[in-house]
C-alpha cells in the first residue's frame, strides 16, 4: 500500500497490514514528524503537507530535530539518575532515535520501555520494530485514557509501578485541546508513579518574542486544523501550572520550565547541533518533574 516515492533520499516503507482503518487521505502529524527527521514511515500526502508547513514556518524541521535531541538527553539523564523504566506517551511512528534504541546503546543494566500511541499504523510499525526486543512493548491506546494505558497487559508485563518510571510526553500534549484536560491527566499519571519517577514534557511555544516568528507559528498552527490532530501552542506559565498541579511530592528539576538547549547543554557537543539548538531556542518549552520520597 506504499506510494513508492523517494522521501529525502530514502524509500518510504510499505505500511503494515495491521493498520486497519488508517486514514491515508489526510496528513498525520506523526508521519509528518517522521519526514522532518528524515525517516521513511510516511505517505505521499504527509510529504506534500510537510513541504507546505516548511513554507509557512521554515524552522519546523530544525525544531523537530532539536526536540529529538532533547529526548535523547532526557532519557540518558533519567537512566544515569537510576531510572530503568520508561513510558513513552504518544510515541508516534518509530523514527530516528527511539527510546529503546537510545537505551540499547547506553544501558549496562536491564531496562524496560513501553510505547503508547492511539494510531493503528504507529502501533503496527512499533510492533514490527520491537519483534526481537523482549524488554520493550507497545500499547495502542489514547494517552488520555490513563487507566487503560496503565492496566494494559504490555504495561503490566514490563513496568513495575512500585519502582521509578520516566514518563515521556515529548511534543504530544500540543495536540490535546482544553477538553482533554492535560493537567488533570498528568496529575492522574503522577499519582500512580513511585518516588524517583520523572515526568518529561516538551511543547511548542505560543510566547515567542519575535512577532514575525510568532505569526509564522500561528499560520502553521492554523494549517494543522485540516489534520486529524489540530495543534495548540502554549506559553511558559501554562506548563508551569501543569507541574505545580502534580502534587506537593513533585518538584521541577532545574532549570525549571525552559527552552530546549538549556537542558544538559554539556551533552550537546557537535558544533552544528549547538548552532542549530540556539537558532531553534525560542520555539519550544520543556519541563521535567521528579517525585520525591
Amino acid at each position: 500500500m506504499g506510494y513508492g516515492f523517494e522521501g529525502r533520499g530514502l524509500p518510504v516503507v510499505e505500511q503494515s497490514r495491521d493498520a486497519a482503518g488508517l486514514d491515508v487521505n489526510r496528513p498525520n502529524p506523526g508521519r509528518i514528524y517522521d519526514w522532518f527527521l528524515g525517516g521513511t514511515a510516511h505517505w505521499a500526502i504527509d510529504r506534500v503537507f510537510g513541504e507546505r508547513l516548511l513554507g509557512m514556518w521554515p524552522q519546523i524541521a530544525g525544531v523537530a530535530r532539536q526536540n529529538r535531541a532533547f529526548l535523547r538527553r532526557a532519557v540518558l539523564d533519567a537512566y544515569d539518575a537510576g531510572v530503568r523504566q520508561f513510558l513513552d506517551l504518544g510515541s508516534g511512528i518509530p523514527t530516528m532515535g527511539n527510546v529503546h534504541e537510545i537505551l540499547q546503546d547506553h544501558a549496562d543494566e536491564p531496562v524496560r520501555v513501553v510505547y503508547v500511541d492511539c494510531e493503528p499504523v504507529a502501533a503496527a510499525h512499533t510492533r514490527v520494530k520491537l519483534q526481537d526486543v523482549e524488554w520493550a512493548g507497545v500499547v495502542q491506546e489514547d494517552l488520555l485514557n490513563w487507566r487503560e494505558v496503565l492496566d494494559d497487559c504490555s504495561t503490566k508485563r514490563l513496568l513495575n509501578l512500585n519502582e521509578p518510571v520516566c514518563l515521556l510526553a515529548i511534543s504530544v500534549l500540543q495536540f490535546i485541546g482544553p477538553e482533554g484536560d492535560v493537567p488533570g491527566v498528568l496529575r492522574r499519571y503522577a499519582g500512580k508513579l513511585s518516588a524517583g519517577s520523572r515526568i518529561v514534557v516538551t511543547h511548542f511555544a505560543s510566547d515567542v518574542p519575535d512577532p514575525e516568528a510568532r505569526a509564522a507559528m500561528e499560520r502553521f498552527r492554523t494549517e494543522c486544523d485540516v489534520t486529524p490532530n489540530p495543534l495548540w501552542l502554549r506559553d511558559r506559565p501554562t506548563l508551569t501550572s501543569w507541574f505545580d498541579g502534580l502534587g506537593e511530592d513533585w518538584r521541577l528539576l532545574g532549570p525549571g520550565v525552559a527552552q530546549l538547549p538549556e537542558y544538559r547543554p554539556d551533552m550537546i557537543t557537535c558544533p552544528e547541533d549547538v548552532a542549530e539548538s540556539e537558532k531553534m531556542r525560542p520555539y519550544a518549552w520543556f519541563a521535567i518533574g521528579e517525585k520525591s520520597a
